[in-house]
Order: C-alpha cells, then structure tokens, then sequence
C-alpha cells in the first residue's frame, strides 16, 4: 500500500514538471508564429485647416487632410485624388476649422455673403415662400429639409351675385308706389321687406293641384369644394421656423449667484406650423393668393429622384361618383335604425379620451 502511494506522487511529480518545461519552452523559446492582424487601409480627406467665411475661395492654404476608415468614405467628400476638383471652389456658408467639406458646402463663383446662408441654396431663378401647414398637411411631419414635395389645394365655391358680389340667394324687398303711403310715412319710393319675401326664391307649379308657388331655400347655399394639385416637385428648405440668434440674457445681480449658473431653462422643442419651399416667383404668387383665400393646402411626399410629371384631374363629387362608380342611393320606403346623420369613428376600448381643462 504504502509502495502505490509512492509511486502516485512520483508519477504526478512527473506530470507537474513536464508541463511547467513545456510552458517555459513555449513562452520561451518557441519563435512567435501568429501574424498580426493588418491595420485598416485608410483614406485622406480634406478639411478645413482653418475657419473658411461664407464666400471665401478654397485654396491650399484653408485646406487641411484627416484620415478615416476607407469604409467610412462616402461620395460627397473631397479625397486627396480629387483636390482638383476642391480648389478655387466658394464657399456656400461659413465652415468651421476641423470640419469635413462636403460638396454641398462649396459651388462655382461668386456667393453672396450679405443674406442668410439658407439663401446660398436656392437656385438662381427660384425664390422661397412660407406657408402655414400642419401634421396632417406636411405628410405627418414627413416633409422635411430637402424634401421634394407636390402641393395640392381645395378650395370651397359658392355662387354670387354679379353685381352685388354677394352670396345667393338674394334677399327682396318690397317696392311701394309713388304716393302711396300710410299714416305717418313720407310720400314717394320706398323699401322695405315684406315678411316670407325676405330670402330670394322661384315660382313652380305644385304638381298635385296645378297651384303656383313661391320656394324659398331652407338653409344657407352649401359650398361646392373642389381640390386638384397646383404644384409639382417643389423642394423643401425648412420645415419649421428658421433659427433666430438669440440676445444675451443680462446676469442676474440678485442673490449671489454662483458663476457659470444657468441663467434659464431652455425652452421646449416646439411642433412646426410652417414649412418653407422653394418654387418660381409666379408659384409664390400662386401660393400666396391660396393661403390668403383660405384654402387648404397639403403637402405629398415624392422621390427626390423623380421628375416626372403628371397631369392630374380635379377632385369633385361628380368625379368621384363617376371615376370610382359611386352610385347615389335611391329613396326607399324603408330605411336602417337608429337614425345616421354623420359619419363618426367607431371608439375602441382602448381609446384615450381627452378631456379638455375647465376654464
């Protein structure tokens, strides 16, 4: 018995040993076989070297080179292969040191340093109107800087006098004989409105007793709405407001401040309620004449790709009943209960209801 043990820790002296001698002879004297990894290949773009002012030319000496990744170089950029096609260009808008010029930083001769440097991206012959606009009307908020859009309006019509450019019907009055007047009243011409003849109506025959009538209308004349596309592959410059420098808040001297405390909140990011595009003056015209009419005006979004365009029809009842076979239900002598006078959405279980605060 006590002969195995001896032999047991003889053998694991053994073990022990051997492998200590081979990790000292792989540490050791085993040359280095695994190659290094490779260092990704990288590519030299260019810089601004220092800041470049709106309108300044792009010469060796503002420019700087920074090396990236080659897979993080895209199209728009200036590699070190392509300075020529970098220098001598103008700049669009003020470029800070350290940043990467892009093509869309830079342009052909002269730019006007005097405007805002939103003005350096409408092309020559366009101009930029605002108008208002809402979630639903900007493609819910989809139609954003760059986009290119088409622009629909509806518009509600009513028929007018000629003369008087007022809504029909008219309203009548009663003319009174030369002379004839009553207790009170001054002889000669005079108006005034004689009961039901207050609202302009039409004469017809009622058909069971062949007895004339006088018709009146039984509720003020319902507008006739009509929408068609007034604008194609306009471009957006600025869904919302534009960023206003704001004025130095004044240090409060009140209460001991510590200094580098703020001096207020910053304020809420706000919905937009306006979107800026860019089309021809007469198309700013156009617009400005709607949105001052009081049409609706919707925004839908398109490729920026595509520039083809498309003749489209107007929007009317009589259209739609006849492109989409619509037919006009007929009068039955019986009808569904309960009684539908609007359409409403259906409420879910799951619906939240808003409820507006007390005033």
């Amino acid at each position: 018995m006590r002969r195995g043990r001896i032999f047991i820790f003889i053998a694991l002296i053994l073990i022990i040993g051997l492998a200590v001698v081979a990790l000292v002879f792989r540490q050791f004297l085993t040359p280095a076989t695994t190659a290094a990894t490779p260092a990704p290949a990288t590519v030299k773009i260019y810089v601004a070297g220092q800041n470049i002012s709106q309108g300044g030319i792009i010469t060796e000496e503002v420019l700087d080179t920074m090396e990236i990744p080659q897979d993080k170089v895209v199209s728009v950029m200036y590699t070190a292969d392509k300075k020529s096609e970098l220098l001598n260009k103008t700049a669009k808008y003020p470029i800070d040191q350290g940043v990467v010029i892009t093509r869309s930083m830079v342009s052909e001769g002269t730019v006007a340093t005097g405007g805002p440097e939103e003005a350096n991206r409408i092309p020559q012959g366009m101009t930029a109107v605002a108008i208002p606009t809402t979630r639903l009307e900007s493609v819910a908020f989809g139609a954003k800087d760059g986009a290119h859009v088409d622009v629909s309006a509806c518009l509600m019509f009513v028929d007018v006098d000629p003369s008087f450019q007022t809504e029909l019907p008219n309203h009548v009055s009663e003319l009174r004989q030369p002379g004839v007047a009553g207790e009170g009243e001054v002889p000669g011409v005079t108006l005034g409105v004689s009961g039901d003849l207050g609202v302009q109506g039409r004469t017809e025959v009622e058909s069971a007793f062949q007895q004339g009538i006088y018709v009146i209308p039984s509720e003020p004349q319902r507008p006739r709405l009509v929408c068609q596309m007034v604008l194609q592959n306009a471009v957006v410059l600025k869904l919302g407001e534009f960023i206003t420098q704001q004025q130095p808040q004044a240090a409060d001297q009140e209460g001991g401040q510590q200094q580098g405390q703020e001096q207020a909140a910053q304020p809420a990011p706000t919905t937009p309620d306006i979107v800026t595009l860019i089309v021809s003056p007469q198309d700013s015209i156009t617009l400005s004449y709607l949105v001052y009419s009081g049409a609706k005006i919707t925004l839908t979004l398109r490729n920026a790709l595509d520039d083809t365009r498309v003749a489209t029809e107007a929007a009317t009842l009589q259209f739609l009943l006849s492109q989409y076979n619509i037919p006009v239900p007929a009068k039955l002598p019986y009808a569904m209960q309960p009684r539908i006078d609007d359409l409403s959405s259906t409420f879910l279980p799951n619906d939240v209801v808003t409820i507006p605060p007390e005033q």
